[in-house]
C-alpha cells in the first residue's frame, strides 16, 4: 500500500513539475511566454517606448536605478494596520526615516514604489537616493532585505 502511493505521489508531482510555463524578457523588452509544449507567444505584443516622463534619479546607477513617472504617486497603505503599527514605531513614516538614514538623505528623497501589507509583516520597495532598496517588516522590526542567491 506505501508504494503504490508513493508512486503515486511521485507521479502527480511529476506531472506538475513537467507542466512548467516561463515568462521571459527579450532584448527589445517584450515579454514571451514559453509554454511546455515548446511553443511560445508574445504577452506584450508592442515594442516598449521610451516616454519622455520617465526620469532616472540622481545618484543612480545603471543596474539598480529608479526609473519614475514624473506624475507618479505613492500607493495608499491601509489605515487599520498602520494605526496598529503606531505604538510599536513601525509605520511607513518609521520605515521612510530608517531608509533615509541608513542611504544617507533625506525623509523627502525616499519614495514608496510599492508594498505588500499584512498585520504581522511587510514588504516595502523603495526608491531612496536614486536606489532601489527593499525592506521589511517583521512585527514592529524593521530590517534591509538581503539577497542570498
Amino acid at each position: 500500500m506505501k508504494k503504490c502511493f508513493l508512486i503515486l505521489v511521485f507521479f502527480v508531482s511529476y506531472l506538475g513539475f513537467s507542466q512548467n510555463n516561463y515568462i521571459v524578457k527579450t532584448e527589445d523588452g517584450r515579454r514571451v511566454l514559453l509554454k511546455a509544449d515548446y511553443t511560445w507567444e508574445y504577452i506584450d505584443l508592442e515594442k516598449p517606448t521610451n516616454t519622455s516622463n520617465v526620469q532616472t534619479l540622481p545618484g543612480a546607477t545603471k543596474n539598480n536605478s529608479c526609473h519614475v513617472a514624473s506624475n507618479f504617486e505613492e500607493p495608499k497603505l491601509n489605515k487599520k494596520i498602520q494605526a496598529q503599527l503606531k505604538k510599536g514605531r513601525a509605520t511607513i513614516s518609521h520605515v521612510k526615516k530608517k531608509v533615509a538614514k541608513d542611504y544617507n538623505c533625506t525623509v523627502d528623497q525616499v519614495l514608496l514604489l510599492s508594498a505588500k501589507e499584512q498585520k504581522s509583516r511587510d514588504v516595502y520597495y523603495f526608491c531612496a537616493n536614486g536606489t532601489k532598496v527593499t525592506y521589511k517588516r517583521v512585527g514592529n522590526s524593521i530590517l534591509k532585505a538581503i539577497k542570498v542567491f
